[in-house]
């Protein structure tokens, strides 16, 4: 089940929609102006994470609103973001002594 989960948050579309999502429900026409994704593109990823249970939706007349499921979400998002800031700058202090050490300096 958590390998499904991670799977279904893969998709760069889908991070585009959850973070689209972010400030609150939002109908297909929102999302799509907001993402720049087209109509159907937005649907099929839409269904994948409601499906998933990672987006939930609400029939409001005869739109249909979809909003986080679980807020958690985001604090894994955090999470995950942070944890890759410090790999990034590791990664950049070791190219740096490797420049040094090219350098004979």
């Amino acid at each position: 089940m958590v390998a499904e989960f991670f799977k279904v948050l893969s998709e760069v579309s889908r991070l585009q929609i959850v973070c689209s999502l972010k400030t609150g429900a939002k109908n297909v026409t929102e999302i799509i102006a907001e993402t720049e994704l087209g109509q159907a593109n937005v649907s099929k990823h839409l269904k994948i994470l409601t499906q998933a249970g990672i987006v939930g939706r609400e029939q409001r007349g005869v739109c249909v609103y979809y909003h986080i499921a679980n807020p958690f979400l985001f604090e894994l998002c955090d999470l995950v973001c942070e944890a890759l800031a410090i790999q990034v700058e590791q990664q950049s202090q070791q190219l740096q002594q490797l420049s040094k050490l090219r350098q004979g300096v």
